[in-house]
């Protein structure tokens, strides 16, 4: 190759004009070659040492005209593009674009540049730029398919089958990062026996690309000792990482078989990589979301409170089952409207009673961001009757002990001071009450014991078999003499079964049963006691036609600490722990005690236990 610059020493200039891919000629205003670098030595076959000084022989005849008349338009000013033919040096005529201008030195115009470009290469440039084009443009209408989705698994899956669709590739995956492992969760085109593929990181492509610091790569070596390998005719795998929150989430791997893949697919491989990462930070965003909302829903649904959410106008806008529960008001009676009860202020608690008569804690607080309040309510009814309960308990011993213990002391002191002035009948007459007194005290003592060990679940019993109509005669025998307003009739058939239980615990609970009838009916009437068998029990029922108990207290009254307010019951004193011991003794032992009403008025109070034949031998219990 001959001088391409004929008679200059400008270095940089010579290496720009070799290092050109386009063939440049410089003319000068005869036409004479002035320049003939070596992309014009390849493109028409003459070397620059036999061009450069005459004319070049490039030019077909009938293009001459055309070729003067772009050099006079240069000449004048102005650059010219033109598509047109020229020789060859083996006689081919070639397509090429010729770009014209005029070559100057200082203010004059000293010849003519031609830039000759194959128009070919244009037109596959062109196609080249047009493919890109419509590729990104079908990227962006992929990634906006992506991000429609919101589950996890169908994004993965859309990105998978984007992948072999945007980039020709003949399979496409993409693995999941899991610590230092790798697993397959998303597979398009790929063999069926890769699917749930696992790999250690640090031995995969993934690995090796995570080690360069690059988000894409290109590998054709050593692809035989790989999973992807099972795909027939292998040569190619593109690599592109996708991070979630600026950490690497996972790789798409997109496999090469027939084509062979470019910078344009490796760019659009690196771009669907980042919008993978991106689609599928969003998808884990909303399952995190939807998993955070069922997670509040499912407290808020199961919740033993009542929950409630009001809008910044105080409006119901949820209110949970247990809401439903506490209040008797269903979401659809309150949704748009004010709650049932006041709110107390945020921080502080409000204990409210319902029409309904259930007592509830009602807390509150606010949602600044969107100024809601949260209200949650509980229901305290039982704890607010067993406060006052034990309010009540502790009045009412108070009462109980300061009565006999007044009357104790004063006889006492009656004694002491006036013995010898007393007649003896007065002393055997006060000695008597002391003794009364006294024995009332030991049993309300008993009472408290038994009722702190009931409640306690502390009660000793003993389980043999015992003769139950024994006891009951036992119980009632002298009864008729204590009270000249009351009479009692006993009915116990002869041959009642005996029972199983403990016959010291029955004689408790016969004994209070039949002093409340006596207690409860003061004006008198019939005391009845009954007895009969039925298949597994053995029943005693003792009838009274006494004040009786209203419906809704008939559980209440075995309650600790419970005594009816209503009708004439209320007078009539204790501690409210007889019928508490009464069940705890039946229950103990296998049985049970209830209250009826008894037709005509009064009392039926209802006592089983277990006949002899269906438990077996003697146990104590606890």
């Amino acid at each position: 190759m001959g001088d391409v610059w004929a008679g200059s020493d400008d270095d940089i200039a010579t290496a720009v004009l070799a290092s050109s891919p386009n063939a440049v000629i410089a003319l000068d205003r005869d036409q004479t070659v002035l320049v003939w670098n070596p992309a014009a030595e390849r493109m028409f076959g003459w070397s620059a040492a036999e061009m450069v000084g005459r004319r070049a022989p490039i030019i077909p005849g009938e293009l001459t005209a055309e070729h003067n008349a772009v050099l006079e338009r240069v000449r004048t000013g102005g650059q010219v593009s033109l598509r047109t033919k020229r020789f060859r040096r083996d006689g081919h005529v070639i397509d090429v674009r010729v770009d014209t201008s005029a070559l100057r030195q200082g203010n004059a115009t000293t010849g003519y540049v031609c830039v000759h470009h194959l128009v070919k290469a244009d037109d596959d440039a062109k196609d080249r730029g047009a493919r890109r084009a419509r590729l990104v443009r079908r990227l962006t209408d992929v990634v906006a398919d992506i991000n429609a989705e919101l589950e996890l698994p169908a994004v993965l899956d859309r990105i998978a089958a984007s992948l072999t669709e945007l980039t020709g590739a003949d399979a496409g995956g993409f693995v999941l990062i899991e610590g230092e492992r790798l697993r397959l969760v998303s597979a398009h085109q790929m063999p069926e026996s890769l699917e749930g593929a696992a790999a250690d990181v640090r031995s995969s492509l993934v690995g090796k690309l995570l080690r360069t610091g690059k988000t894409v790569m290109l590998e054709s070596q050593g692809l035989d000792d790989l999973v992807w390998a099972r795909l027939p005719g292998l040569h190619t795998i593109a690599l592109g990482l996708a991070a979630v929150g600026g950490r690497p989430y996972g790789a798409l791997y997109a496999l090469f078989a027939n084509r062979k893949p470019g910078h344009v697919e490796l760019e659009l491989l690196e771009l669907l990589a980042g919008h993978a990462g991106i689609a599928a930070g969003n998808a884990m965003a909303y399952q995190d979301a939807v998993r955070q909302r069922a997670h509040e829903r499912a407290v808020f649904d199961a919740s033993a409170d009542g929950i409630a959410v009001l809008d910044d106008e105080g409006r119901v806008r949820q209110w949970n089952p247990a809401a439903a529960d506490l209040t008797a008001y269903t979401a659809e009676a309150v949704l748009g409207g004010p709650p049932p009860f006041p709110l107390p202020r945020p921080g502080e608690k409000l204990t409210f009673q319902l029409e309904t008569g259930r007592w509830l804690d009602v807390v509150s607080a606010s949602i600044e961001e969107t100024g809601e309040v949260v209200v949650d309510f509980r229901d305290v009814t039982t704890a607010k009757e067993l406060e006052e309960a034990k309010d009540l308990f502790l009045a009412t011993t108070s009462h109980e002990l300061r009565t006999p213990i007044t009357i104790v002391g004063g006889f006492a002191s009656t004694l002491d001071a006036r013995w010898d002035h007393l007649s003896d009948p007065e002393r055997r007459s006060a000695v008597h009450t002391i003794a009364e007194r006294a024995r009332s005290l030991g049993q309300l003592m008993d009472h408290l014991l038994l009722g702190s060990r009931a409640g306690a679940d502390e009660l000793a019993v003993r389980i043999e078999t015992f003769d139950l109509a024994a006891r009951v005669h036992a119980a009632t025998l002298g009864l008729p003499v204590l009270s000249d307003r009351h009479s009692v009739e006993v009915v116990i058939p002869t041959a009642l079964p005996l029972v199983r239980g403990d016959s010291l615990a029955t004689d408790i609970i016969l004994g209070q049963l039949l002093e409340n009838a006596f207690k409860y009916s003061p004006k008198g009437g019939l005391i009845s006691v009954e007895a009969w068998a039925e298949e597994t029990r053995v029943v005693v029922v003792v009838d009274d036609e006494g004040v009786g108990i209203p419906a809704q207290d008939r559980e209440r009254v075995f309650e600790r600490f419970v005594q009816v307010d209503s009708g004439d019951r209320r007078r009539f004193g204790g501690v409210g722990l007889g019928l508490y011991i009464v069940r705890s003794l039946a229950r103990a032992q296998g049985g049970e005690v209830s209250a009826h009403p008894r037709p005509g008025g009064g009392t039926r109070m209802r006592l089983s236990l277990a006949r002899a034949s269906n438990i077996g031998s003697d146990t104590p219990m606890r």
